[in-house]
């Protein structure tokens, strides 16, 4: 398999990732909202009356380093609101979910 079919599968795999968690948090009661193309720091803003979760969804690795650093002194948001890295493995059921 060439490499440019890898990288395909591989962003295919996380957009299905993304929609997954999407369903997780609107069937949970929040209203989300999806950064296409992965260029904000979190892939998903989810409202709800529980409060607010930034997430950024990982498919079969944790957030690198650098990424976790960057999530960690994202600053300006509101008392309560929570970032995560939600991280699915493959033929895992539910993700592994970390609050940072």
């Amino acid at each position: 398999m060439s490499e440019k079919r890898k990288r395909v599968n591989a962003k295919r795999k996380g957009t299905r990732n993304e929609h997954k968690a999407i369903r997780a948090l609107e069937d949970a009661g929040y209203h989300c909202t999806r950064s296409a193309g992965s260029l904000g720091l979190f892939d998903i803003i989810a409202i709800g009356r529980q409060g607010i979760r930034l997430v950024q969804v990982k498919t079969n690795e944790d957030a690198r380093p650098h990424e976790r650093e960057q999530i960690q002194m994202f600053d300006g948001i509101p008392p309560g609101a929570t970032k995560e890295v939600w991280i699915y493995q493959d033929y895992a059921r539910k993700p592994v979910i970390k609050v940072l």
